[in-house]
């Protein structure tokens, strides 16, 4: 439904008017403002306008006139009403061969017609034109809305939309994954998915220029044979939380298409999938928070029958029936990140959430691959993962798991920088609280021992945990602390890591050349550390026992003590 430059040459007042360029257009050439514009033209004009002129300051001049008539066209204009009489008595042979190769529509119209009264007879038509379309759109509006209220999913909603567009609709979520498609949609659909499925999501191209608020939102996007228009979904946190495509004829253009009735009946159904993704996402973040709630209980153990555990299980989509062991995954340095590269957040716990959001989504898609069952929360900044595996191949499983997310990790996230733990599988219900702090202990323990960035087995931890288990005893404590005292404090105040030099020097059997090449010191250097060590301690590093005493006090001040102190 719109008004055309024939409909309004069909009018009485426009009677006396003579086409001369552009005849083949006037059917198509549609109308949407009206105005008269004389020199300078500027972005005085907007697109779809029917512009009206009587050429005065250039009438005279054809250079000028055909500068002006350039400007005109320019503007993407319907059409060009010359006033004939006073300041133009007849459009040269250069303008109307310009109009014409151009395509577009010059008309001329008699002095004594007023243009006071053309506008009036057009404006009318647009008024009757703009009440309809607002009727319209108002009817288009409620049944969205009616279909929000009833629960339709989004397929419906997409095919509404599609009856009132006439083209194939798709929406997607912000990684391109498809929520909802119209009927019509089945061939641009497997190209799509082919295209999401390789990584490869299409890039967009603006529109040409336009003040139009909505239409500057619209991209252009191509994608194998087809050509699709792209409207982004805007929540209220001002994210777009997915895609609305358009899929265009072969034959038909994206100005012919976006019209602005086209354009009001896109706007309402942005609108209106906004609110079914915001409704969308409340039902599933309740979802999560039940099944967060459920894997939490079992790593603390507060859940004690089998029974009570697997029809909690079942109604969250979990299954219970297959051996679990548990992985958890500490996100090292997100402060740090934030801190670079916070502009875009209010807050830490705002981007922390974001980034977990994303760590998880890998931490599925790897499951998927590997074609295991998984849960997964996040607890207390840490991520527990209770991944299936089979018993025999527990360890193999859970690094192969591990390989596969932390390469996704690697070129989705390359900075963060993860710490992992890595449990045993045990028997029953308490058998998820095990394997649990297993993985905890393994995690503190690879932390303490080998830093941030790396993962740790449980197997791997019985010497440490031996020691842990010794830095518990206060008499042992007290001995070690006694014993190593003196060199924590002279690292302190001098800053030359004997203890390090230490764990150098024993690493390689008290050889002190292969100690200086690995500390990068001079053999001088290392032999004065060396008798420094000797003369805090009291101990001979050439006695085996102080040797071994020396050496069994660090390691226990390493893995139980100095991160207390």
């Amino acid at each position: 439904m719109k008004l055309t430059v024939e409909k309004i040459l069909n009018l009485d007042i426009m009677k006396k008017a003579k086409v001369r360029t552009g005849k083949d257009m006037i059917n198509n050439s549609c109308v949407q403002w009206i105005s008269v514009i004389e020199m300078p033209v500027e972005n005085f004009v907007r697109k779809n306008e029917f512009v009206l002129s009587t050429a005065i300051g250039c009438g005279h001049d054809t250079e000028l006139l055909k500068q002006y008539v350039q400007d005109i066209i320019d503007s993407e204009a319907s059409a060009l009403v010359f006033a004939l009489g006073r300041y133009l008595f007849d459009i040269p042979k250069e303008v109307i061969e310009l109009a014409e190769r151009r395509n577009f529509i010059i008309i001329e119209l008699p002095w004594e017609i007023r243009f006071a009264n053309v506008i009036q007879d057009v404006m009318h038509e647009l008024n009757g034109l703009h009440y309809k379309e607002l009727e319209r759109s108002e009817k288009i509006q409620q049944r969205l809305l009616k279909l929000i209220l009833e629960g339709a999913e989004l397929d419906e909603i997409a095919n509404f939309v599609q009856q009132n567009v006439d083209c194939p609709i798709a929406v997607t979520d912000r990684k391109g994954n498809l929520k909802g498609k119209s009927k019509n949609s089945q061939s641009f659909i497997g190209t799509w998915n082919d295209l999401v499925s390789s990584g490869v999501i299409p890039s967009t191209k603006p529109l040409s220029s336009t003040h139009d608020p909505m239409l500057q939102k619209i991209k252009k996007v191509e994608a194998d044979q087809h050509v699709m228009l792209q409207l982004p979904v805007i929540q209220t946190s001002g994210d777009a939380q997915g895609y609305l495509y358009v899929i265009l004829p072969a034959d038909k253009s994206k100005d012919e298409f976006l019209t602005q009735g086209i354009v009001t009946v896109l706007e309402h159904a942005v609108t209106t999938i906004a609110l079914w993704l915001s409704r969308q996402n409340a039902i599933e973040e309740t979802e999560m928070r039940m099944r967060s709630d459920f894997i939490w209980e079992l790593a603390k153990g507060d859940i004690d029958t089998w029974d009570h555990a697997t029809a909690r299980a079942k109604s969250l989509g979990y299954n219970l029936k297959v051996p679990y062991v548990c992985i958890v995954g500490f996100p090292e340095n997100l402060k740090k990140l934030f801190q670079k590269r916070n502009q875009d957040y209010h807050s830490f716990e705002t981007w922390f959430q974001n980034m977990i959001r994303y760590i998880e989504e890998e931490i599925l898609y790897a499951v998927q691959s590997l074609k295991r069952e998984v849960m997964v929360t996040t607890q207390e900044d840490k991520l527990i993962i209770f991944l299936e595996t089979p018993v025999d191949k527990k360890n193999e499983n859970a690094n192969n798991f591990l390989d596969l997310v932390e390469r996704r990790l690697r070129h989705l996230l390359p900075e963060v920088v993860m710490s992992w733990g890595i449990g045993n599988y045990h028997d029953g219900i308490l058998g998820f609280k095990e394997s649990y702090q297993n993985a905890q202990a393994a995690l503190d323990i690879g932390r303490r021992k080998k830093g941030s960035g790396y993962r740790m087995l449980y197997d791997d931890t019985r010497i440490d945990r031996m020691l842990l288990s010794l830095a518990d005893i206060t008499e042992m404590r007290d001995m070690v602390m006694a014993t190593i005292e003196p060199l924590v404090h002279y690292d302190e105040q001098r800053s030359m890591d004997l203890i390090g030099t230490f764990t150098a020097y024993n690493r390689h059997h008290g050889n002190v050349s292969q100690t200086s090449r690995s500390l990068n010191l001079h053999r001088q250097s290392l032999l004065y550390r060396l008798r420094k060590i000797e003369s805090l301690t009291g101990l001979s590093l050439i006695d085996p026992d102080d040797l071994f005493l020396l050496d069994l006090c660090i390691k226990i001040w390493k893995v139980g003590i100095a991160v207390e102190v």
